[in-house]
């Protein structure tokens, strides 16, 4: 696929060494120039903007502005895409683009149609992206509503840029909060099967109503059945019915805010076939644990310091750091969720052999890192490189500028149910993209809501909506959108249609940028700025009574923009309406 930004800055370099090329005799041979090519933010300099006469200037032994002129005077930019260049400040070569370029815009969108955008840095690589992964003991919160919109975006961008992606949610279905879960359950049952109190309820249980809820439809189903049983029986039970109740809620919620997975992997698979006991005993048998106090020990400490080492660190940085050890099986013989991580990440790149892991976690889960990504090394699976962690930071939701802290449901955080009875799925999905990970988001309902200009998902979509509209009002008056080589760029020359163009070939840009850097919220930032180019066009450049031929291209602009808003909305997961 094409990516015109990329396309025009290796121009720009091709141009320049043929010049330098054409110059020899008047320039010194032979010099390896590292050349940095940018767009510069004033338009005024030019549309990119190349350094290489500074960058040759001390290996040629010229003032850089000698050098610039020589080059100038040596370019040829007949059949490119630039129409001049201009030497600017202390010797910098500012091309500007020509109408060969705009015209490519026109013609490259309309040819890839819904794969414009689409790159090939992937290579067909194979990721897993491994997204919310709640424990199933209660109904999904805000948190996991950010986590879920980032990390299937995110799926998206790569998809887009050439990866073969896989979506999972790991759910803990064994260990201490299932053990919590099963209790809570457990005690809310015997008080009603013999009432109030009869049954001291766990300090550390769960007080949703869901779990009353689940105690509930248990009693109504089997009555006393549970009351006499052996306790650790009744409590495998209440976990299983408390699983299967909470699991087809969760993916219901998921499903009604637009994401499906591949997979959802049970944590009990893992320790089914002992997978977690067999991942220990590779560790040791690598050297990296030891017995003390009757449990098993992982020496996480040597295997930070050797990745700490690698990553470039000094032996004085690394000694200063306050590193220490991980239980991997506790003395009464139960493997730690330490341990089944590593074990499911050595499942996921050993086992089902993925390229690349990534996963979406809270920003309270970063001690937990580099921890993990050693002990994937310390297996030889170079977790430092093959395991990426996105962190998230929290979510602060508004309403009426205050902070929204209780949901009406649980009395504790605001299931992501509740949210969405509240605002569309479209707001939400936006909203909880529209910051970039590792920025504290505030939620603001009444925003959310609001349809305006202040609200960006209505701003995006109504630029969408209105081009729709413009194009189906001048269909009724005969005026049709024209194949890109049937209209003349060259027309487009107001500095909005100009600027529109170039919001238009940024957006591959934007797609790698944001699979290379993890973070799709770029995709958010870019279709704000093009609606705003094209409000600005559609303000500044009319339509409706001009030449037949000025009518054609710019006809074709718009609906050119139509389509690149579409194109990532799609990408966002929200809708992209033709009327408002």
């Amino acid at each position: 696929m094409y990516n015109l930004i990329q396309s025009a800055k290796a121009q720009v370099a091709a141009l320049t060494e043929a010049a330098y090329a054409r110059a020899a005799g008047t320039l010194p041979a032979g010099v390896q120039v590292n050349t940095t090519i940018e767009i510069p933010k004033d338009t005024s300099h030019g549309d990119y903007a190349s350094n290489f006469a500074m960058a040759g200037a001390k290996a040629m032994h010229m003032a850089p502005r000698q050098i610039a002129q020589i080059l100038v005077d040596n370019l040829e930019l007949e059949g490119s895409y630039f129409s001049r260049v201009e030497i600017a400040g202390p010797g910098f070569l500012n091309f500007t683009l020509g109408p060969r370029w705009y015209s490519e815009v026109l013609r490259t969108i309309e040819f890839e149609g819904p794969d414009y955008g689409s790159g090939t840095e992937g290579g067909g690589r194979t990721v897993m992206v491994e997204f919310v992964s709640a424990n199933p003991t209660g109904p999904m919160h805000m948190g996991n509503a950010r986590g879920g919109v980032l990390g299937d975006t995110l799926a998206n961008v790569l998809a887009r840029n050439g990866w073969k992606v896989w979506k999972e949610f790991y759910v803990n279905d064994a260990g201490n909060q299932i053990d919590k879960f099963a209790r809570s359950i457990y005690a809310r049952y015997m008080n009603i099967a013999l009432g109030e109190g009869a049954v001291p309820f766990p300090e550390d249980g769960y007080h949703g109503e869901d779990i009353k809820e689940i105690a509930q439809a248990i009693y109504e189903a089997c009555g006393d059945a549970f009351v006499n049983e052996p306790q650790e029986d009744a409590l495998f039970t209440m976990a299983q019915e408390g699983l299967d109740c909470n699991i087809p809620k969760m993916k219901e919620d998921l499903k009604k805010y637009g994401i499906e997975y591949d997979q959802w992997y049970m944590e009990s698979w893992l320790h089914d076939r002992s997978f977690v006991a067999n991942t220990v005993g590779l560790l040791t048998d690598k050297g990296w644990t030891y017995e003390k106090d009757g449990a098993l020990w992982l020496n996480t400490t040597e295997l930070l310091k050797k990745k700490y080492l690698a990553e470039g660190k000094t032996q004085e940085q690394v000694d200063k750091l306050d590193l220490k050890d991980d239980v991997l099986r506790r003395a009464n013989g139960f493997y730690t969720y330490f341990a089944a991580d590593i074990a499911y990440h050595r499942n996921k790149l050993e086992e089902r052999k993925f390229d690349l892991a990534i996963n979406i976690w809270g920003a309270d889960h970063h001690g937990h890192v580099a921890r993990l990504q050693a002990a994937l090394d310390g297996l030889g699976l170079d977790g430092s490189h093959r395991l990426v962690i996105v962190l998230m930071q929290l979510v602060n939701l508004l309403q009426d500028g205050k902070p929204v802290r209780m949901s009406k449901r649980t009395g504790k955080a605001i299931a992501l149910h509740d949210l969405l009875d509240e605002i569309s799925v479209d707001a939400a999905r936006y909203y909880f993209n529209n910051r970039t990970p590792s920025s504290p988001l505030d939620f603001d309902l009444d925003l959310a809501v609001r349809q305006d200009s202040e609200n960006p998902v209505y701003y995006v979509q109504y630029a969408h909506a209105r081009i729709c509209s413009l194009l189906a009002r001048l269909a009724e008056e005969g005026a049709h959108v024209q194949p890109a080589a049937s209209v003349d760029a060259a027309r487009l020359t107001a500095p909005e249609e100009l600027a529109l163009m170039k919001s238009l070939a940024q957006y591959p840009e934007e797609v790698r940028l944001a699979a290379q850097g993890y973070d799709p919220s770029r995709i958010n930032r870019y279709l704000v700025s093009l609606a705003g180019d094209f409000h600005r066009f559609y303000n500044a450049c009319r339509l409706k009574g001009e030449a037949e031929a000025v009518l054609a291209v710019r006809l074709k602009l718009a609906d050119t923009t139509r389509s690149v808003l579409a194109n990532g909305l799609d990408l966002l997961g929200v809708s992209a309406p033709e009327k408002m």
